[in-house]
């Protein structure tokens, strides 16, 4: 089993306990840091394969790809955070997200593991030259040595900045 499905197996894993437990992250990487996003958004992992470009859009959005036959547009999270020029291998994966219905991807450096935090293992985001407005931020989780950067993926996806689907009522 490749580690992107094994990912995805512990993703499907999580999300038929996560109604339970609450407060579980899928934790990836952009960079050095290491990010999390809350579990029930993601619908599945996938490696990066080429997408098709779109005219005139912006250079955060690759392109789409066909998800068995939805169209999915593809965001690379690097680009959009100015984390450097981005490089695609075998840890590179596409993160597929359901927000408000809608399905889109998001490419990051690499997935580690599904991590559950308390309400207590999270502090809020402190004001700070973050790579994206804090708005965007949950807060920051910790768990042992690690330091988690807690994204609220649905304001961000429906930002704006982003313009990629209409902003989700709260």
């Amino acid at each position: 089993m490749s580690e992107a499905a094994q990912i995805n197996a512990q993703v499907l894993g999580a999300k038929a306990t996560a109604e339970i437990a609450g407060n579980e992250f899928l934790a990836f990487t952009l960079g050095k840091e290491e990010y999390g996003i809350d579990i029930l958004k993601v619908q599945e992992i996938r490696g990066y394969e080429a997408v098709t470009r779109i005219a005139n859009a912006p250079e955060f959005v690759k392109g789409v790809v066909n998800l068995r036959g939805i169209i999915v547009p593809i965001v690379d999270m690097r680009i959009k955070f100015n984390l450097g020029e981005p490089t695609y291998d075998q840890f590179t994966v596409v993160i597929i997200l359901n927000i408000g219905g809608r399905v889109m991807g998001m490419v990051v450096d690499s997935v580690s593991d599904v991590i559950t935090l308390s309400a207590e293992q999270i502090k809020p985001a402190p004001e700070m030259g973050t790579a994206f407005n804090t708005d965007y931020l949950i807060g920051l989780g910790t768990l042992d040595e690690r330091m988690l950067i807690l994204i609220d993926i649905d304001k961000l996806m429906s930002s704006a900045e982003m313009g990629l689907i209409e902003k989700i009522a709260a």
